[in-house]
C-alpha cells in the first residue's frame, strides 16, 4: 500500500514538473527574446490551430566540444517513457564522422539531467565502418560536411527510433553500408538493464536486405492482433494508404523482402501542402481516434526545407489514412534548425505525459529540440477542420 502511494505521488510530481516547465516556457516567451546566434530571414506567421509549440529551453541538447564521439552533432533522437523518466537515444557524430548512439534522460522531458559520457550502442567498429567509405582510398575517418551533406557522417548507425513493447526497449535505425546499400537494423534491451544502466543490447538483426536503400522503418509501440507491425513506407499508389508489414516474430533469421520503393527515386507527387514526401518521423502515437503519425515532407511553395506534417491512421487497420494535416505543423525557422544544415526539422521521438505530447527532433542536423502540444485537442482539431480533403483529382504527379 505504501509503495503504491509513493508511486502515485511520484507520478503527480513528474506531471507537476512538466506543467511548470511548459508554463515557464509560455511565461518567458512574453519577455524580451534573447539575441539569436544566427538570424533566419523568415516572415512572421500567424499561429495556426495545429502548430506545435517549441520549448523555451531549446535546444535541449547540443554537441560537446572536445568529445571524441559527439563534438560535431547530436540529433535525431528516439524516445521512450519508463519508470517516470523520459529516455532519449540520440545520434551523435564525432571528428571521425561515424554515427553512434548516445543516451540521456529527464524527469520532465525538457531538462535532461542525466547524460552518459560515452556511447551506449555502436554496432560496428571503426575498422568495419571504414570499409564503407566511398570517397577515399584508403579510407580517412573524418567528419566532412562537403562529402557527406546529411549529418556530415558516413558510417555507423543513424537516426534511432525507440519503442517499448512488453518488457523490451526496441531500437530501429539506419545502417550505412555504402550510398546504395542502406539497411534498417533492429536491436533491443531488457527494461531492467535500462534501469540499471547495463547496455546489454541484443545482436543486431537486419530487417531489410543488402544492396538496396531502405531507411526509417518504425515499429508500432504495441502489437496489433498479436503481431508486430512495421511501417516501412509512406508511399502507396493510393494516397490514402501507407505500407505496413505484420510479423509473428521480430527475431528474423532472414531480412524482409518487401515492395518498399526508395523515396529518393520516386517522382514528386502533390498531396495536400507538399510535393515530396520524405520519411516517417517518430513511431505512431496511439489515441482513441486512431494512430497519430508525424512525417517529413517538402512544401511545394517553399522547396528545400524539411517540415513536419501529421496523419491519423485507422486503429484496426493502420494502413488506412483517415486524416492528414493541410499545412505543416512545425517549420525550421529557429537558429538551431539552421545552424549548419539550413532548413532541417527531423522528428524521430514522441512521448505522452498526461495530456501533453512531446516531440523530439533534430534541428539543422546538429542540435536536439522539443516541441509540445495538448494531444486530445490536437487530434480533435486535426479531425474537425484542419485536415486535407482528398479526391482523385487532387493527387498530381510531376
Amino acid at each position: 500500500m505504501a509503495a503504491s502511494k509513493k508511486k502515485t505521488v511520484s507520478k503527480k510530481k513528474t506531471k507537476d514538473s512538466l506543467k511548470k516547465a511548459i508554463k515557464r516556457t509560455v511565461k518567458i516567451k512574453k519577455k524580451k527574446v534573447p539575441k539569436k546566434i544566427y538570424k533566419v530571414a523568415r516572415k512572421w506567421k500567424k499561429p495556426r490551430p495545429l502548430d506545435l509549440h517549441r520549448a523555451f529551453h531549446n535546444p535541449v541538447m547540443s554537441p560537446i566540444s572536445g568529445s571524441y564521439w559527439e563534438s560535431e552533432a547530436v540529433f535525431n533522437p528516439g524516445a521512450v517513457v519508463h519508470e517516470g523518466r523520459v529516455h532519449l537515444f540520440y545520434r551523435a557524430l564525432g571528428p571521425d564522422g561515424i554515427s553512434r548512439i548516445g543516451y540521456a534522460s529527464s524527469k520532465d522531458g525538457i531538462h535532461f539531467d542525466k547524460r552518459y559520457p560515452h556511447p551506449v550502442y555502436m554496432p560496428e567498429t571503426s575498422a568495419e565502418s571504414a570499409k564503407h567509405h566511398s570517397h577515399t582510398s584508403p579510407a580517412r575517418l573524418h567528419y566532412n560536411r562537403t562529402l557527406h551533406a546529411s549529418g556530415g557522417g558516413w558510417g555507423g548507425c543513424e537516426d534511432p527510433r525507440a519503442v517499448k513493447i512488453d518488457n523490451q526497449i526496441y531500437l530501429t535505425f539506419n545502417m550505412f553500408n555504402g550510398w546504395y546499400s542502406i539497411r534498417v537494423g533492429l536491436t533491443s534491451i531488457d527494461e531492467k538493464d535500462l534501469e540499471d544502466g547495463r547496455w546489454d543490447w541484443r545482436h543486431v538483426i537486419y530487417l531489410s536486405p543488402p544492396n538496396e536503400r531502405h531507411k526509417n522503418w518504425v515499429l508500432f509501440p504495441e502489437k496489433i492482433d498479436g503481431k508486430y507491425a512495421i511501417l516501412h513506407n509512406l508511399y502507396d499508389t493510393d494516397q490514402a494508404r501507407v505500407r505496413i508489414e505484420y510479423l509473428d516474430d521480430i527475431n528474423l533469421r532472414e531480412p524482409l523482402v518487401l515492395d518498399s520503393p526508395d523515396p529518393q527515386l520516386l517522382p514528386d507527387r502533390i498531396i495536400g501542402w507538399h510535393n515530396r514526401t520524405r520519411s516517417v518521423g517518430p513511431p505512431p502515437v496511439k489515441t482513441k481516434y486512431g494512430w497519430l503519425l508525424f512525417y517529413h515532407a517538402m512544401d511545394k511553395n517553399d522547396p528545400g526545407r524539411y517540415k513536419l506534417g501529421a496523419l491519423l491512421l485507422d486503429l484496426k487497420d493502420p494502413r488506412k489514412v483517415l486524416y492528414r494535416s493541410n499545412y505543416p505543423i512545425l517549420e525550421p525557422d529557429e537558429w538551431y534548425e539552421n545552424d549548419w544544415k539550413p532548413g532541417i526539422i527531423y522528428a524521430s521521438g514522441a512521448i505522452v505525459r498526461g495530456s501533453t505530447l512531446l516531440i523530439y527532433y533534430g534541428g539543422g542536423d546538429k542540435h536536439i529540440g522539443v516541441a509540445y502540444t495538448n494531444l486530445p485537442e490536437f487530434v480533435r482539431k486535426l479531425m474537425k477542420n484542419e485536415h486535407t480533403v482528398f479526391s482523385i483529382k487532387s493527387v498530381k504527379v510531376v
